[in-house]
Protein backbone atom coordinates (compact mmCIF):
# COMPACT_ATOMS: atom_id res chain seq x y z
CA UNK A 1 0.00 0.00 0.00
CA UNK A 2 1.35 3.49 -1.18
CA UNK A 3 1.68 5.83 1.93
CA UNK A 4 2.02 9.64 0.93
CA UNK A 5 5.19 11.54 2.76
CA UNK A 6 5.07 12.66 6.24
CA UNK A 7 4.51 16.14 5.28
CA UNK A 8 1.97 15.25 2.55
CA UNK A 9 -1.42 16.68 2.40
CA UNK A 10 -1.53 20.24 2.63
CA UNK A 11 -0.11 21.43 6.39
CA UNK A 12 1.76 24.24 6.81
CA UNK A 13 4.15 24.25 9.45
CA UNK A 14 2.87 27.14 10.85
CA UNK A 15 2.71 26.65 15.23
CA UNK A 16 5.79 28.15 17.22
CA UNK A 17 6.68 27.40 20.34
CA UNK A 18 4.37 29.94 22.23
CA UNK A 19 1.39 28.58 20.60
CA UNK A 20 2.16 25.06 21.00
CA UNK A 21 2.81 25.22 24.38
CA UNK A 22 -0.96 27.11 24.64
CA UNK A 23 -2.37 24.59 22.56
CA UNK A 24 -1.24 21.99 25.32
CA UNK A 25 -2.30 23.41 28.33
CA UNK A 26 -5.76 24.57 26.73
CA UNK A 27 -6.01 21.21 26.67
CA UNK A 28 -5.09 20.12 29.56
CA UNK A 29 -6.83 22.53 31.88
CA UNK A 30 -10.07 22.40 31.23
CA UNK A 31 -13.11 21.51 33.77
CA UNK A 32 -10.96 18.74 35.08
CA UNK A 33 -9.25 20.69 38.63
CA UNK A 34 -12.86 22.58 39.19
CA UNK A 35 -14.42 19.08 40.04
CA UNK A 36 -11.38 16.47 41.00
CA UNK A 37 -9.99 18.65 43.84
CA UNK A 38 -12.62 17.02 45.99
CA UNK A 39 -12.02 13.67 44.57
CA UNK A 40 -8.21 14.19 45.39
CA UNK A 41 -8.92 15.07 49.04
CA UNK A 42 -11.53 11.88 49.38
CA UNK A 43 -8.83 9.95 47.99
CA UNK A 44 -5.97 10.87 50.60
CA UNK A 45 -8.04 11.46 53.49
CA UNK A 46 -6.96 14.59 53.95
CA UNK A 47 -4.92 18.14 52.56
CA UNK A 48 -1.99 16.08 51.86
CA UNK A 49 -3.97 15.60 48.62
CA UNK A 50 -1.50 18.33 47.25
CA UNK A 51 0.99 15.09 46.72
CA UNK A 52 -1.44 13.54 44.08
CA UNK A 53 -0.93 16.55 41.98
CA UNK A 54 2.14 16.49 42.02
CA UNK A 55 2.86 12.55 41.33
CA UNK A 56 0.61 13.27 38.57
CA UNK A 57 2.84 15.83 37.21
CA UNK A 58 6.02 13.69 37.43
CA UNK A 59 4.57 10.74 35.86
CA UNK A 60 3.29 13.30 32.94
CA UNK A 61 6.94 14.35 32.75
CA UNK A 62 7.98 10.96 32.38
CA UNK A 63 5.64 10.31 29.99
CA UNK A 64 6.07 13.85 28.02
CA UNK A 65 9.71 12.32 27.41
CA UNK A 66 8.26 9.80 25.13
CA UNK A 67 6.18 11.42 23.43
CA UNK A 68 8.83 14.02 23.08
CA UNK A 69 11.57 11.89 21.33
CA UNK A 70 8.75 10.01 19.06
CA UNK A 71 7.17 13.32 18.12
CA UNK A 72 10.16 15.13 17.36
CA UNK A 73 11.32 11.83 15.30
CA UNK A 74 7.97 11.35 13.35
CA UNK A 75 6.22 14.62 13.22
CA UNK A 76 3.35 14.13 11.34
CA UNK A 77 -0.02 14.10 11.88
CA UNK A 78 -1.67 11.04 13.91
CA UNK A 79 0.60 11.23 17.51
CA UNK A 80 0.40 7.56 18.83
CA UNK A 81 -1.38 6.18 15.60
CA UNK A 82 1.95 6.87 13.40
CA UNK A 83 4.01 5.70 16.78
CA UNK A 84 2.77 2.62 17.04
CA UNK A 85 2.39 1.36 13.21
CA UNK A 86 5.80 2.22 12.96
CA UNK A 87 6.92 0.41 15.82
CA UNK A 88 4.96 -2.10 15.50
CA UNK A 89 4.18 -3.12 12.04
CA UNK A 90 7.11 -5.90 11.91
CA UNK A 91 5.24 -8.54 13.82
CA UNK A 92 1.61 -7.61 13.95
CA UNK A 93 1.08 -5.60 10.66
CA UNK A 94 -1.92 -3.17 11.25
CA UNK A 95 -2.98 -4.34 14.49
CA UNK A 96 -1.99 -2.09 17.19
CA UNK A 97 -2.53 1.17 15.63
CA UNK A 98 -6.18 -1.01 14.73
CA UNK A 99 -6.31 -0.99 18.32
CA UNK A 100 -5.11 2.18 19.43
CA UNK A 101 -8.31 3.66 17.13
CA UNK A 102 -10.10 1.12 19.24
CA UNK A 103 -9.92 2.39 22.09
CA UNK A 104 -9.27 6.01 21.48
CA UNK A 105 -13.29 5.52 20.65
CA UNK A 106 -13.72 4.51 23.93
CA UNK A 107 -11.85 6.50 26.24
CA UNK A 108 -12.06 10.01 24.45
CA UNK A 109 -15.40 10.46 24.60
CA UNK A 110 -15.29 9.01 28.01
CA UNK A 111 -12.77 12.30 28.80
CA UNK A 112 -15.63 14.47 27.42
CA UNK A 113 -18.66 12.65 29.74
CA UNK A 114 -16.47 14.04 32.95
CA UNK A 115 -16.71 17.34 31.38
CA UNK A 116 -20.82 16.72 31.36
CA UNK A 117 -20.77 15.35 34.67
CA UNK A 118 -18.85 18.29 35.50
CA UNK A 119 -21.19 20.98 33.95
CA UNK A 120 -24.41 19.24 35.94
CA UNK A 121 -22.57 19.46 39.63
CA UNK A 122 -21.37 23.21 38.99
CA UNK A 123 -25.03 23.67 37.69
CA UNK A 124 -26.54 22.31 40.69
CA UNK A 125 -24.92 25.00 42.23
CA UNK A 126 -27.46 27.97 40.36
CA UNK A 127 -29.91 25.62 40.58
CA UNK A 128 -29.86 23.51 44.17
CA UNK A 129 -33.00 21.87 43.88
CA UNK A 130 -32.32 20.21 40.29
CA UNK A 131 -33.52 16.78 40.43
CA UNK A 132 -31.36 13.73 39.50
CA UNK A 133 -33.77 13.04 36.91
CA UNK A 134 -33.26 16.90 35.80
CA UNK A 135 -29.59 16.95 35.65
CA UNK A 136 -30.05 13.37 33.71
CA UNK A 137 -31.52 15.34 30.80
CA UNK A 138 -29.84 18.47 30.97
CA UNK A 139 -26.27 16.47 30.68
CA UNK A 140 -28.00 14.66 27.81
CA UNK A 141 -29.06 17.74 26.24
CA UNK A 142 -25.80 19.01 26.54
CA UNK A 143 -24.38 16.21 24.29
CA UNK A 144 -27.05 16.22 21.90
CA UNK A 145 -26.65 20.28 21.64
CA UNK A 146 -22.89 19.79 20.73
CA UNK A 147 -23.70 16.95 18.62
CA UNK A 148 -26.19 18.90 16.56
CA UNK A 149 -23.96 22.13 16.48
CA UNK A 150 -20.85 19.80 15.10
CA UNK A 151 -23.05 18.73 12.59
CA UNK A 152 -23.57 21.72 10.62
CA UNK A 153 -19.86 22.05 10.32
CA UNK A 154 -17.35 24.20 12.15
CA UNK A 155 -15.18 27.27 10.11
CA UNK A 156 -13.90 29.37 13.18
CA UNK A 157 -12.67 26.42 15.57
CA UNK A 158 -9.34 28.31 16.63
CA UNK A 159 -11.28 31.66 18.31
CA UNK A 160 -14.12 29.25 19.64
CA UNK A 161 -10.33 27.42 21.26
CA UNK A 162 -9.33 30.78 22.16
CA UNK A 163 -12.41 31.90 23.95
CA UNK A 164 -12.38 28.60 25.80
CA UNK A 165 -8.54 29.14 27.19
CA UNK A 166 -9.67 32.78 27.98
CA UNK A 167 -12.51 32.03 30.11
CA UNK A 168 -10.95 28.81 31.78
CA UNK A 169 -7.92 31.15 32.88
CA UNK A 170 -10.17 34.17 33.88
CA UNK A 171 -11.94 30.92 36.27
CA UNK A 172 -8.72 29.67 37.51
CA UNK A 173 -7.22 33.21 38.47
CA UNK A 174 -10.14 34.67 39.77
CA UNK A 175 -10.59 31.07 42.49
CA UNK A 176 -6.90 31.62 43.38
CA UNK A 177 -6.48 35.30 43.93
CA UNK A 178 -10.05 34.74 45.60
CA UNK A 179 -7.95 31.72 48.08
CA UNK A 180 -4.85 34.57 48.64
CA UNK A 181 -7.65 37.26 49.99
CA UNK A 182 -9.02 34.60 52.82
CA UNK A 183 -5.90 31.86 52.91
CA UNK A 184 -5.31 29.87 56.22
CA UNK A 185 -2.42 28.02 56.69
CA UNK A 186 -3.26 26.17 59.72
CA UNK A 187 -6.20 24.91 57.50
CA UNK A 188 -4.44 24.14 54.41
CA UNK A 189 -1.74 22.36 56.40
CA UNK A 190 -2.62 20.92 59.08
CA UNK A 191 -2.80 16.93 58.39
CA UNK A 192 -4.55 13.86 59.87
CA UNK A 193 -2.77 11.67 62.07
CA UNK A 194 -0.48 9.31 60.08
CA UNK A 195 -1.31 10.92 56.87
CA UNK A 196 2.14 10.12 55.68
CA UNK A 197 1.92 6.77 57.04
CA UNK A 198 4.37 4.97 53.71
CA UNK A 199 4.19 1.32 55.70
CA UNK A 200 0.06 2.03 55.84
CA UNK A 201 -1.50 0.10 53.04
CA UNK A 202 -4.37 2.95 52.80
CA UNK A 203 -1.90 5.35 51.99
CA UNK A 204 -0.81 3.66 48.82
CA UNK A 205 -4.28 2.69 47.62
CA UNK A 206 -5.35 6.51 48.01
CA UNK A 207 -1.51 7.51 46.68
CA UNK A 208 -2.63 5.31 42.99
CA UNK A 209 -6.08 6.67 43.37
CA UNK A 210 -4.77 10.59 43.75
CA UNK A 211 -2.27 9.53 40.67
CA UNK A 212 -5.42 8.25 38.55
CA UNK A 213 -7.04 11.51 39.25
CA UNK A 214 -3.46 13.74 38.82
CA UNK A 215 -2.93 12.17 35.41
CA UNK A 216 -6.67 12.70 34.31
CA UNK A 217 -5.67 16.39 34.85
CA UNK A 218 -2.49 16.47 33.17
CA UNK A 219 -4.29 14.66 29.66
CA UNK A 220 -3.70 17.08 26.94
CA UNK A 221 0.38 17.39 27.05
CA UNK A 222 0.45 15.54 24.02
CA UNK A 223 -1.95 17.94 21.89
CA UNK A 224 1.07 19.40 20.13
CA UNK A 225 2.28 15.31 18.98
CA UNK A 226 -0.96 14.43 17.03
CA UNK A 227 -0.41 18.01 14.88
CA UNK A 228 3.39 17.49 14.37
CA UNK A 229 2.72 17.90 10.31
CA UNK A 230 2.09 21.87 11.83
CA UNK A 231 4.74 22.64 14.09
CA UNK A 232 7.47 24.87 13.42
CA UNK A 233 10.85 23.55 13.88
CA UNK A 234 9.24 20.03 15.50
CA UNK A 235 12.43 18.38 16.73
CA UNK A 236 12.87 21.82 18.90
CA UNK A 237 9.10 23.03 19.14
CA UNK A 238 7.56 19.49 20.41
CA UNK A 239 9.36 18.85 22.97
CA UNK A 240 9.76 22.09 24.79
CA UNK A 241 5.91 22.74 24.36
CA UNK A 242 5.00 19.15 26.07
CA UNK A 243 7.99 20.08 28.78
CA UNK A 244 6.73 23.71 29.36
CA UNK A 245 3.16 23.07 29.30
CA UNK A 246 3.29 20.33 32.18
CA UNK A 247 5.07 22.36 34.14
CA UNK A 248 3.09 25.73 33.85
CA UNK A 249 -0.30 23.40 35.01
CA UNK A 250 1.72 21.89 37.71
CA UNK A 251 2.12 25.86 38.86
CA UNK A 252 -1.87 26.77 38.05
CA UNK A 253 -2.64 23.32 40.24
CA UNK A 254 -0.85 23.07 42.82
CA UNK A 255 -1.81 27.00 43.63
CA UNK A 256 -5.32 26.13 42.96
CA UNK A 257 -4.92 22.96 45.44
CA UNK A 258 -3.38 24.41 48.14
CA UNK A 259 -5.46 27.67 47.76
CA UNK A 260 -8.58 25.96 47.87
CA UNK A 261 -7.23 23.63 51.30
CA UNK A 262 -6.70 26.85 52.71
CA UNK A 263 -10.28 28.50 52.42
CA UNK A 264 -12.85 25.54 52.49
CA UNK A 265 -12.38 22.88 55.29
CA UNK A 266 -10.89 19.47 53.76
CA UNK A 267 -13.67 17.34 55.76
CA UNK A 268 -16.50 19.29 53.38
CA UNK A 269 -15.11 18.03 50.15
CA UNK A 270 -15.81 14.52 51.32
CA UNK A 271 -19.11 15.20 52.56
CA UNK A 272 -21.77 14.48 49.99
CA UNK A 273 -24.16 16.53 51.01
CA UNK A 274 -21.96 19.50 51.20
CA UNK A 275 -21.79 21.79 47.94
CA UNK A 276 -18.09 22.01 48.49
CA UNK A 277 -18.13 18.16 47.59
CA UNK A 278 -19.16 18.91 43.89
CA UNK A 279 -18.86 22.92 43.77
CA UNK A 280 -15.62 23.39 44.99
CA UNK A 281 -14.59 26.96 43.25
CA UNK A 282 -17.94 28.38 43.93
CA UNK A 283 -17.72 27.37 47.40
CA UNK A 284 -14.73 29.47 47.63
CA UNK A 285 -15.84 32.39 45.73
CA UNK A 286 -19.06 31.96 48.65
CA UNK A 287 -16.48 31.88 51.35
CA UNK A 288 -14.63 35.26 50.38
CA UNK A 289 -15.90 37.50 48.18
CA UNK A 290 -19.82 36.62 48.25
CA UNK A 291 -23.26 34.74 46.72
CA UNK A 292 -22.59 37.50 43.61
CA UNK A 293 -19.06 36.42 42.80
CA UNK A 294 -19.58 32.92 43.43
CA UNK A 295 -22.50 32.72 40.61
CA UNK A 296 -20.33 34.60 38.20
CA UNK A 297 -17.05 32.51 38.24
CA UNK A 298 -19.80 29.62 38.47
CA UNK A 299 -21.39 30.61 34.76
CA UNK A 300 -17.48 31.11 33.04
CA UNK A 301 -16.96 27.13 34.81
CA UNK A 302 -20.07 26.00 33.22
CA UNK A 303 -19.02 27.66 29.83
CA UNK A 304 -15.59 26.52 29.92
CA UNK A 305 -16.96 22.50 30.54
CA UNK A 306 -19.34 23.57 27.54
CA UNK A 307 -16.41 24.40 25.31
CA UNK A 308 -14.36 21.52 25.98
CA UNK A 309 -16.81 18.83 25.06
CA UNK A 310 -17.13 21.10 22.25
CA UNK A 311 -13.96 21.27 21.01
CA UNK A 312 -12.85 17.24 22.37
CA UNK A 313 -15.65 15.76 20.07
CA UNK A 314 -14.86 17.97 17.39
CA UNK A 315 -11.36 16.64 17.28
CA UNK A 316 -11.77 13.05 18.45
CA UNK A 317 -14.27 12.50 15.77
CA UNK A 318 -11.15 12.62 13.69
CA UNK A 319 -9.35 9.71 14.63
CA UNK A 320 -11.13 7.35 13.30
CA UNK A 321 -11.79 9.29 10.38
CA UNK A 322 -7.91 9.58 9.30
CA UNK A 323 -7.11 5.75 10.16
CA UNK A 324 -10.26 4.66 7.86
CA UNK A 325 -8.81 6.95 5.40
CA UNK A 326 -5.58 5.25 5.35
CA UNK A 327 -7.54 1.82 5.53
CA UNK A 328 -6.52 0.53 9.66
CA UNK A 329 -9.86 1.04 10.24
CA UNK A 330 -13.46 0.24 9.08
CA UNK A 331 -14.21 1.99 5.86
CA UNK A 332 -17.40 3.57 6.90
CA UNK A 333 -15.55 5.64 9.32
CA UNK A 334 -13.83 7.49 6.00
CA UNK A 335 -17.41 9.32 4.99
CA UNK A 336 -17.29 13.10 5.25
CA UNK A 337 -20.87 14.45 5.34
CA UNK A 338 -21.73 15.50 1.77
CA UNK A 339 -21.89 19.53 2.70
CA UNK A 340 -20.21 20.42 5.61
CA UNK A 341 -17.39 17.66 5.32
CA UNK A 342 -17.09 16.60 8.59
CA UNK A 343 -16.60 12.29 9.47
CA UNK A 344 -20.50 11.48 10.30
CA UNK A 345 -19.83 8.03 11.93
CA UNK A 346 -16.91 9.22 13.52
CA UNK A 347 -18.88 12.04 15.18
CA UNK A 348 -22.33 10.28 15.79
CA UNK A 349 -20.40 7.04 17.68
CA UNK A 350 -18.58 9.50 19.99
CA UNK A 351 -21.59 11.21 20.81
CA UNK A 352 -23.58 8.17 21.69
CA UNK A 353 -20.39 7.09 23.80
CA UNK A 354 -20.16 10.32 26.07
CA UNK A 355 -23.60 10.12 26.27
CA UNK A 356 -23.20 6.96 27.90
CA UNK A 357 -20.16 7.94 29.65
CA UNK A 358 -22.32 10.75 31.72
CA UNK A 359 -24.71 8.42 32.77
CA UNK A 360 -22.29 6.07 34.51
CA UNK A 361 -20.90 8.83 35.64
CA UNK A 362 -23.66 9.82 37.21
CA UNK A 363 -25.52 7.14 39.18
CA UNK A 364 -21.75 5.59 39.50
CA UNK A 365 -19.71 8.50 40.28
CA UNK A 366 -17.27 10.41 38.71
CA UNK A 367 -13.91 9.14 40.05
CA UNK A 368 -15.23 5.70 38.86
CA UNK A 369 -15.65 7.25 35.43
CA UNK A 370 -11.97 8.45 35.62
CA UNK A 371 -10.73 4.95 36.52
CA UNK A 372 -12.59 3.46 33.23
CA UNK A 373 -11.23 5.68 30.83
CA UNK A 374 -7.49 5.80 32.54
CA UNK A 375 -8.03 1.56 32.49
CA UNK A 376 -8.89 1.47 28.55
CA UNK A 377 -5.86 3.99 27.85
CA UNK A 378 -3.15 2.48 29.53
CA UNK A 379 -3.16 -0.94 27.77
CA UNK A 380 -2.93 0.28 23.77
CA UNK A 381 -1.77 3.78 24.06
CA UNK A 382 0.27 4.48 27.29
CA UNK A 383 2.11 1.39 28.08
CA UNK A 384 2.76 -0.05 24.24
CA UNK A 385 4.15 3.28 23.70
CA UNK A 386 6.75 3.37 25.80
CA UNK A 387 7.47 0.20 24.47
CA UNK A 388 7.12 1.39 20.98
CA UNK A 389 10.15 3.88 21.88
CA UNK A 390 12.41 1.28 23.10
CA UNK A 391 11.52 -0.94 19.67
CA UNK A 392 12.12 1.79 17.04
CA UNK A 393 15.51 2.62 18.65
CA UNK A 394 16.33 -0.77 18.28
CA UNK A 395 14.35 -1.75 14.86
CA UNK A 396 15.06 2.04 12.94
CA UNK A 397 18.42 2.88 14.45
CA UNK A 398 18.92 5.25 11.63
CA UNK A 399 15.84 6.86 12.32
CA UNK A 400 16.62 11.20 12.19
CA UNK A 401 15.71 12.15 16.12
CA UNK A 402 16.07 15.20 17.23
CA UNK A 403 15.97 14.78 20.69
CA UNK A 404 16.65 11.95 22.40
CA UNK A 405 15.07 11.08 26.01
CA UNK A 406 16.84 12.29 28.77
CA UNK A 407 18.48 9.63 30.63
CA UNK A 408 17.19 6.83 29.00
CA UNK A 409 16.13 4.47 30.15
CA UNK A 410 15.15 5.88 33.16
CA UNK A 411 12.13 8.21 32.13
CA UNK A 412 10.42 4.98 30.09
CA UNK A 413 11.50 3.03 33.43
CA UNK A 414 9.00 5.71 35.74
CA UNK A 415 6.33 5.70 33.00
CA UNK A 416 5.79 2.16 33.25
CA UNK A 417 5.77 2.07 36.85
CA UNK A 418 3.11 4.82 37.06
CA UNK A 419 1.14 3.99 34.30
CA UNK A 420 1.37 -0.21 36.00
CA UNK A 421 0.57 1.32 39.28
CA UNK A 422 -3.18 3.26 37.65
CA UNK A 423 -3.84 0.16 36.48
CA UNK A 424 -2.83 -2.21 38.92
CA UNK A 425 -5.44 -0.42 41.84
CA UNK A 426 -7.86 0.28 39.76
CA UNK A 427 -10.33 -2.12 41.27
CA UNK A 428 -9.63 -1.70 44.52
CA UNK A 429 -9.88 2.29 43.79
CA UNK A 430 -13.18 1.07 42.19
CA UNK A 431 -14.64 -1.73 44.33
CA UNK A 432 -17.61 -3.25 42.57
CA UNK A 433 -17.24 -2.15 39.75
CA UNK A 434 -14.53 -3.94 37.89
CA UNK A 435 -12.59 -1.02 35.59
CA UNK A 436 -9.77 -3.76 34.75
CA UNK A 437 -12.73 -6.31 33.74
CA UNK A 438 -14.66 -3.84 31.07
CA UNK A 439 -10.65 -2.35 30.10
CA UNK A 440 -9.95 -6.25 29.18
CA UNK A 441 -13.45 -6.49 27.68
CA UNK A 442 -13.17 -3.54 25.46
CA UNK A 443 -9.76 -4.55 24.21
CA UNK A 444 -10.88 -8.36 23.57
CA UNK A 445 -13.76 -6.67 21.43
CA UNK A 446 -11.32 -4.72 19.76
CA UNK A 447 -9.10 -8.31 19.09
CA UNK A 448 -12.37 -9.76 17.60
CA UNK A 449 -13.18 -6.24 15.54
CA UNK A 450 -9.67 -6.47 14.38
CA UNK A 451 -9.34 -10.13 12.71
CA UNK A 452 -12.99 -9.19 11.11
CA UNK A 453 -11.60 -6.48 9.64
CA UNK A 454 -8.45 -7.61 8.71
CA UNK A 455 -10.36 -10.70 6.98
CA UNK A 456 -12.35 -8.19 5.09
CA UNK A 457 -9.45 -6.60 4.20
CA UNK A 458 -7.33 -9.21 3.34
CA UNK A 459 -3.67 -8.41 5.77
CA UNK A 460 -1.92 -9.87 8.33
CA UNK A 461 -2.56 -12.14 9.26
CA UNK A 462 -4.91 -12.92 6.06
CA UNK A 463 -2.33 -10.85 4.15
CA UNK A 464 1.35 -9.42 3.75
CA UNK A 465 2.48 -7.08 6.55
CA UNK A 466 3.43 -4.08 4.54
CA UNK A 467 6.23 -2.54 5.72
CA UNK A 468 6.63 0.90 5.35
CA UNK A 469 9.58 3.09 6.94
CA UNK A 470 8.83 6.07 5.10
CA UNK A 471 10.28 8.12 8.30
CA UNK A 472 13.62 6.70 7.83
CA UNK A 473 14.92 9.17 4.97
CA UNK A 474 11.87 11.86 4.62
CA UNK A 475 11.88 13.99 2.09
CA UNK A 476 13.86 17.64 3.90
CA UNK A 477 12.62 21.13 3.13
CA UNK A 478 13.42 24.23 4.45
CA UNK A 479 9.98 24.13 6.25
CA UNK A 480 10.00 20.52 7.54
CA UNK A 481 13.69 20.34 8.54
CA UNK A 482 13.63 19.97 12.66
CA UNK A 483 16.21 21.80 14.40
CA UNK A 484 18.77 19.78 16.65
CA UNK A 485 18.26 20.65 20.51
Amino acid sequence: MSRTPPDAGGFVRRVGPFQATAINMSQMCGIGPFVTIPLMVAAFGGPQAVIGFAAGALLALADGLVWAELGAAMPGSGGSYVYLRQAFQYRTGRLMPFLFVWTAMLFIPLIMSTGVVGFVQYLGYLAPDMSRTTGDLVGLGMVALVVVLLWRGIEHIARITAVMWAVMITSVTLVIVASATDFSAARAFTYPAHAFALSSGHFWVGFAAGLTIGIYDYLGYNTTAYMGAEIKEPGRTLPRSVIYSILGIMAIYLLLQIGTLGVVDWKRMTDPGDIASTSVASAVMEETWGRGAADTVTVLILITAFASVFTGLLGGSRVPYDAAREQVFFRPYARLHPKHRFPTLGLATMGVITAIGFLIGRHTDLATLIQLLTTVMVIVQALAQVVALSVLRRRQPGLRRPYRMWLYPLPSFLALAGWLTIYGYADKNSPGRHPIEWSLAWLALGLIAFVVWARLEKVWPFGPKEISEEYLNPPVTPEAEPAEA
